[in-house]
């Protein structure tokens, strides 16, 4: 059964349309088309779908006379809301996944469980206002709407690292290779004593 969703949504700020297919990718490299007006968060989210070995189409148009807040938030709930549907009932998932990813003197750790009980816990300190066109404050508020929508205890850590753009991208990078590890498909039935999530 294909693992795919796309979900759009529009309010008075953004415009947004995902489509996510879970077991995408040739040779469990995603192909990434993203479009959200913030170039610093085009290459996170493409990151994101080509190290999560997911299919990732994002595109948003956002109020970004404003500033960027509304478009990084907004593109983290969608696309929760889409990997949660994708993930549907979690048979047979691994559930917990983890990874430690360093770029050059950064290091970030993911650790996260797909429990349907969101919770975000977010460690890293970035020296400058902004990395390109984005707030390094969106980083966790992506992170945290990206979380509580798909329905994922979320731990990230930024370990160390100097530079912003090296400490961002290891985030991203090891959530998603986090995911990918938590997304795999090793049983038929779900991963709780509960027996549902």
């Amino acid at each position: 059964m294909a693992r795919i969703a796309e979900i759009a949504r529009t309010t008075k700020e953004t415009d947004i349309s995902i489509k996510i297919n879970i077991d995408g990718g040739a040779n469990g490299k995603g192909a990434a088309n993203i479009a959200t007006g913030v170039g610093f968060f085009d290459h996170m989210l493409t990151a994101l779908g080509v190290h999560g070995g997911f299919d990732l189409d994002v595109t948003c148009n956002g109020d970004l006379e404003v500033d960027a807040h509304h478009t990084v938030e907004d593109v983290g709930i969608v696309l929760g809301q889409a990997f949660k549907k994708a993930i549907g009932e979690a048979k047979g998932i691994a559930r917990y996944g983890s990874a430690y990813i360093p770029m050059d003197e950064a290091l970030a750790r993911a650790v996260l469980d797909i429990s349907n009980r969101p919770f975000l816990v977010f460690q890293a300190d970035f020296t400058a206002d902004q990395i390109g066109d984005m707030d390094t404050q969106l980083v966790e508020e992506f992170l945290r709407a990206f979380a509580f929508n798909a329905g994922i205890t979320l731990h990230v850590t930024a370990l160390y690292g100097n530079n912003d753009h090296h400490i961002a991208e290891a985030i991203f990078k090891a959530l998603a290779h986090a995911l990918k590890v938590a997304v795999a498909v090793n049983g038929d039935t779900v991963l709780s004593t509960k027996g549902s999530l």
